[in-house]
């Protein structure tokens, strides 16, 4: 079978099981979330938080319940990070320093998994147990609370209720990405993933070097770190190591894995609003931009010029042998546009059109289809914007989903898409006027500047990868990435949530002749144009000076 042939079955089979999962998981979360009864395990994590559940929140308790519990994980994570040499099972590890401790509390916190160590030798058991893998399930769950949330003021009227987050939170942790994992894991370790906690095992290689082997409970935290979109790898190789992902079944599951949850909440959506067509219109928009990418880096790679290219088949520099060109430069879109964060290849390796593309794909925001939560309620903030252009076109009030798209709605929507740019661009002018962003380069030119780039582009949309000669374990990037990433992850939630209550206190207003149907294919179309276009006109100078200038000269 040509390798060719053997790509196209691949996407063809992970685009059959995201549509086969798509309704049934789609109709569950819904469920979930609209469901008023309580298991007996979720009544007695609100007994010991002292919650209620079934008490409504306006959108500033909400956000105060997101901000606390997100504040007290990142303190914990921090204090456990620096203390993991007098625990159990500290396999002889030394404290994380200060500055690294701060930068992987807000990482995993806010959804990023950015990491500036090498877990197998710099984590302890504990640390990734207790403290990583935890977070790869309530900052996910955090996610799609505020996603439900969005949701609920777009399905509500005349409140300003939006639900509860202690509820919300438990649930998507308990009914959706617990169970979901299990399987996963399972899986896994059918694969050929590990599952231990054993000692470091020392070997001898067959030229006579000592090799120190890190055990671990590789299979769990590989299984959430791609369905939360997560994507902090047990190992410094990430879903390149065989352990995480040992063949092309794992690869094309951990694929699935993260795709699955963001392609399937339109249906949650459509469900909750009560028209399944307008969630079908947001996932038909996420689907075209991330099946255009994929068709995009793929050709990009096999087609990279160069004889060593030519006589290899393609662009193998810094991809494993054993997974291949197609599958990973299909798991490099797929990660890039939600915010995973995983990686099975080494995206400073990929040419520069082709790690163009994977920066346009978190400069996105990350909405194709996007982190858990945060991929859905993204596209919402999009689709409130292309609802006001085509007001403005037509000469009319905008109106989506029975609410006017007003003054108020439509600042709230504007700051939403103006703060990651204000990150990114900020960010990254201020590394490389400094000595501190010029030294972290490994490379000269367009792809150095990609590099510095990439890394508050991948920290400011909480995705997490990065492009892998970027030396950025220093106190300043530890210190001005954390922030990024904090700052990436709630200051978007502040506008979300405010504007969920802004639309839950309004009254329905009638359809009319001359309202936009945003369940028709035409809608699809301009929710992709106006994605393409609002991001191309904010960063398309800053891709100019790197990547495209890379790829020009190559």
């Amino acid at each position: 079978m040509s390798p060719v042939l053997a790509d196209v079955l691949q996407v063809t089979a992970l685009i059959g099981a995201l549509a086969l999962v798509h309704r049934p998981l789609g109709d569950y979360m819904a469920a979930v979330y609209s469901s008023k009864k309580h298991l007996r395990i979720e009544k007695w994590i609100y007994r010991s938080v002292g919650a209620n559940p079934d008490a409504e929140m306006r959108w500033p308790a909400y956000l105060r319940g997101v901000l606390i519990f997100s504040a007290v994980g990142v303190l914990f994570l921090y204090v456990l990070q620096r203390v993991q040499d007098k625990l159990p099972l500290s396999l002889g590890f030394k404290p994380i320093t200060p500055d690294q401790a701060f930068n992987t509390a807000a990482s995993f916190i806010s959804n990023t998994n950015w990491q500036s160590y090498s877990g197998e030798v710099a984590m302890s058991h504990v640390t990734q147990t207790a403290g990583l893998a935890v977070q790869n399930f309530v900052s996910a769950a955090v996610g799609m609370a505020v996603a439900v949330a969005l949701v609920r003021g777009f399905a509500r009227s005349r409140t300003g209720d939006l639900g509860n987050f202690w509820s919300d939170l438990v649930r998507g942790t308990i009914r959706v990405l617990v169970p979901l994992s299990v399987i996963a894991a399972v899986i896994l370790v059918a694969c050929g993933a590990i599952q231990n906690f054993g000692d470091i095992h020392h070997i001898t290689t067959l030229t006579g070097d000592k090799q120190a082997l890190s055990p671990g409970a590789v299979a769990s935290q590989e299984a959430i770190k791609d369905l939360g979109t997560n994507g902090g790898g047990y190992f410094n190789a990430n879903s390149a190591h065989p352990f995480e992902n040992p063949n092309g079944l794992s690869n094309l599951l951990e694929i699935f894995l993260l795709l699955v949850i963001p392609f399937s909440m339109p249906r949650t959506f459509g469900k909750m609003v009560g028209s399944l067509k307008q969630g079908y219109a947001i996932v038909a928009a996420m689907g075209i931009v991330w099946f255009g990418a994929v068709l995009a880096v793929t050709w990009l790679e096999y087609a990279h010029p160069g004889t060593a290219s030519h006589l290899a088949g393609g662009a193998m520099e810094g991809k494993e042998q054993r997974i291949g060109e197609g599958p990973s430069s299909l798991f490099a879109v797929s990660t890039t546009m939600t915010s995973t964060g995983s990686v099975n290849s080494f995206h400073d390796s990929f040419s520069g059109l082709s790690g163009g593309v994977l920066l346009l794909g978190m400069m996105l925001g990350e909405l194709t289809p996007g982190g858990v939560g945060s991929g859905l309620y993204g596209m919402l903030i999009m689709a409130i914007i292309a609802v006001f252009l085509a007001g403005l076109m037509v000469g009319r009030t905008p109106e989506y989903l029975g609410k006017k798209i007003g003054t108020r709605e439509i600042k709230l929507a504007a700051c939403y898409i103006l703060i990651t740019p204000a990150l990114v661009l900020i960010g990254t002018a201020v590394a490389i006027a400094l000595p501190d962003g010029k030294e972290a380069m490994t490379n000269i030119g367009a792809h150095g500047f990609s590099e510095v780039l990439y890394a508050y582009t991948s920290a400011s949309n909480n995705n997490g990868s990065a492009f892998a000669g970027f030396g950025a374990n220093t106190p300043f990037f530890n210190t001005t990435l954390g922030l990024c990433m904090l700052l990436g992850r709630f200051l978007p939630m502040v506008f979300v949530l405010a504007l969920a209550g802004s639309l839950a206190e309004q009254k329905p207003v009638p359809e009319t002749a001359g309202t936009l149907r945003t369940e028709k294919p035409l809608f699809t179309g301009l929710l992709v144009g106006t994605l393409l276009i609002v991001t191309g006109l904010t960063f398309f100078p800053a891709l100019a000076l790197g990547p495209l200038a890379e790829g020009l000269a190559s």
